[in-house]
């Protein structure tokens, strides 16, 4: 029988990630057909600080091939995802 700590570190989220940290960027954007309305989008991923490669480059591929104009960025940098940190909820809500 497999322990839950084995499950931990066989989770995506516990292998190693090097250098790069947990990077999630919350986008706004105006829409194509509303101009004056914003939309929220929410993009995270493991990249490296303080550059955010993968970043740049989903910004870059957003300006060049979408519609929806971007108004701002703000950026969140968790740092090195650690096992020991990782915690496991053994009870789940949803709310409608």
């Amino acid at each position: 029988m497999v322990t839950l700590e084995e499950k931990m570190a066989q989770h995506p989220i516990a292998l190693p990630v090097g250098r790069r940290g947990l990077t999630t960027a919350n986008i706004l954007y105006h829409l194509p057909d509303h101009p004056a309305i914003l939309q929220s989008y929410l993009w995270q991923e493991f990249d490296l600080a303080p550059d955010f490669p993968r970043l740049r480059k989903f910004l870059d591929f957003w300006t060049h091939e979408l519609d929806g104009l971007l108004h701002s960025v703000t950026v969140s940098y968790a740092g090195r995802v650690r096992v020991d940190r990782l915690k496991v909820a053994d009870v789940e809500f949803s709310l409608h």
